[in-house]
Formats: structure tokens, sequence, C-alpha cells
């Protein structure tokens, strides 16, 4: 049966919703149609094909990341922030999986795409926790780009069941922080210069 009121909204989180549950590279337009008790031509009243579910989907997901990650780096600064953002993402890629998928490997169209605004506001929370490591302006790219690696790495690699050993994934996430946080005090000031910069 149909769902009253179908918008472009509930389209969206629908779509969402269903690529966490099969997986974003198994998300369609005639699936969703189905999810949602429509033909699939209804839905181009509202999404223009999937090139464009995909991009509404990762601008959700780039949105959902700076709610969660700002609220939980607040009040915090220092290691206590640096471990609540990586919690925070780390969270995100475990409970919505298909969504975050979706805010990979896309390329902004210019600097006006809602992509590219999107993912800044999802960096943001990042770049205020690098703020408070007093992180140089000339390496502010450099450190976001490292920490979004390390803790998208980690948990994606989480997410597929790439720790196969023992040893509890907690701790290690753990040790992961105190290395990065350590990393970071480092470039702040108290390591020697570099001396090939």
């Amino acid at each position: 049966m149909p769902r009253a009121g179908l918008d472009t909204a509930a389209i969206v989180t629908a779509a969402a919703e269903l690529a966490d549950e099969i997986g974003f590279s198994e998300l369609t337009m005639a699936r969703l149609a189905e999810r949602l008790g429509v033909r699939a031509p209804s839905l181009y009243k509202h999404i223009a094909g999937q090139d464009d579910l995909h991009r509404r989907i990762a601008a959700l997901a780039f949105d959902e990341a700076a709610v969660a990650i700002g609220a939980a780096i607040q009040g915090r600064s220092g290691r206590d922030a640096l471990a609540a953002a990586a919690d925070a993402l780390r969270t995100l890629v475990l409970t919505r999986p298909g969504c975050y998928a979706a805010t990979l490997g896309l390329t902004p169209t210019g600097p006006d795409d809602p992509i590219l605004l999107a993912s800044m506001r999802g960096i943001g929370p990042f770049e205020a926790v690098l703020r408070g490591y007093d992180i140089p302006p000339q390496d502010m790219t450099h450190a976001l780009r490292a920490v979004r690696s390390v803790f998208h790495g980690f948990a994606s690699l989480q997410a597929s069941g790439g720790f196969q050993l023992s040893t509890d994934i907690g701790e290690s996430f753990d040790y992961l922080i105190d290395l990065i946080d350590r990393g970071l005090r480092a470039i702040a000031g108290t390591a020697p210069a570099d001396p090939h910069r």
C-alpha cells in the first residue's frame, strides 16, 4: 500500500533506510518504489534519477554526521573531544552502513553543489576538534584528511568484520585515539620541525 504524504524528504529517508538494510550498491529506484508501495515512475516526480538519489542520501548522511558529531563534542576539548568525535563517526558507520556508503566517491560539480556544502557541514565538528589542538592553518587540511582516513578505515574494517583477532575492538579503538592524540599534540608544536617542509 502506498505511503500517505509521500514527498522528497520522505523518499530520501526511506531510501537511506533501505540502503542500510540491503547495502547501498543494491539500492535502485525500482526497489525503492517497491518498498514505498508505488510504481517507479511516481518517484521521478520527486527524484531525478539514481544519481540524484545517491547525492540526496549522501547529503542526509553528512547532515546526520554533523549533528551527531557536533553533539558528541559539545563542551569537550583535546583527547576527550577527539574520542567523542571518533566514536560518533564509528557509530554512524556501524549503524547506518548504506547511508554512510553513499558519501564515498562523489565529486562536487562546483562550489555551490549541495554535496560540497553538506560535506563541509559533516567535517565541521572535526575541524573544531583540530582547532582545539592548535593545528597550524597550513596543516589543517592534511590533519583533517589524516583523521578522517584513520577513523573511517577503522570503522569500515569493523563494519565488514575485518578484525578477526580476539583482542577487544574497543581497546584497539582507544589505542588508536591515543595514537592520534599524541600525533596531533606533536604537530601543534612539541615535535621537531620537519626539515623537508
